[in-house]
């Protein structure tokens, strides 16, 4: 996995985005996940349950992982009782929970409510979606563990398609993380009730803007450069990093060593990788 230490979110987006097929390729074919894809690969079809999927703990804990509910593996109860709701029932718990990974869980897995499997679900073409999930929450994980701001944003360009309204926003703690500080919504508005919320979110931004590539973008490099400001970091405009090497013997005098990385490069890879 490529290091963004010393880089701040701008550049390590730059690096992420230059380099995120090849970071996906790395993942598959590490041991660790190639054994997971295989074992998922190879037994999901076998699968008519939701207790048979909670009693193989190999393939639970891929699916978990797929939905990025790893914080929440142990809660097996609970994911039991979620995946054999029923969606259509505006009172089950799959509803009444507000963490939106719930129902995404539910919506991918595919299970009736009586905790059989669907006849569409578990075909080839929703194994590969699957796998690709698994991988690229795995990408974004990782990317999330060395820069969180980075890792908002990744989420968010994931997230961004499905937004309907202000209420999907701000059930969902990341995505509102990220509007309220891409359009300078004060952090204490999250103890208003939420329809104050919503109207305050309203009168900075048309939430329909949302289907336009070029909006989106925008909000992206509002967010980066804001919390960029606050980490109290600087960006040049040439995009490039000089990394200070300060593990010098005693002997060597104390000096410091520059290295300067030139990021210009890596950027530019961004439009023909």
């Amino acid at each position: 996995m490529i290091s963004l230490s010393g880089l701040n979110a701008r550049m390590g987006l730059s690096l992420v985005d230059a380099t995120r097929d090849r970071q996906e390729e790395l993942i598959r074919n590490a041991p660790e996940h190639k054994r997971a894809i295989a074992a998922f690969e190879e037994r999901i079809g076998k699968v008519e349950t939701v207790d048979q999927l909670l009693e193989d703990r190999e393939l639970y804990v891929f699916v978990m992982k797929a939905f990025d509910l790893e914080d929440q593996i142990f809660g097996k109860a609970l994911i039991g009782k979620v995946l054999r709701s029923d969606i259509s029932d505006s009172s089950s718990l799959v509803n009444r929970l507000t963490d939106p990974r719930f129902r995404e869980l539910h919506k991918g897995m595919g299970f009736v409510a009586d905790g059989k499997t669907n006849t569409k679900t578990f075909s080839a073409s929703w194994r590969a979606e699957m796998v690709d999930r698994y991988v690229g929450q795995r990408f974004e994980s990782a990317q999330a563990e060395q820069n969180e701001t980075v890792g908002t944003v990744l989420e968010f360009r994931r997230k961004a398609g499905d937004i309907k309204n202000w209420f999907d926003v701000l059930k969902d703690s990341e995505l509102s993380e990220f509007m309220r500080t891409a359009l300078g919504v004060p952090s204490q508005s999250a103890g208003l009730d939420i329809d104050k919320q919503v109207e305050l979110f309203k009168a900075k931004f048309d939430i329909t803007k949302l289907k336009d590539p070029a909006e989106l973008e925008k909000l992206e490099r509002r967010y980066v450069a804001i919390s960029d400001a606050k980490a109290g970091v600087q960006s040049s405009a040439n995009a490039a990093l000089t990394l200070m090497n300060a593990a010098v013997s005693a002997g060597a005098g104390g000096q410091f060593t520059p290295i300067t990385i030139d990021i210009t490069a890596i950027t530019a890879l961004r439009k023909g990788y």
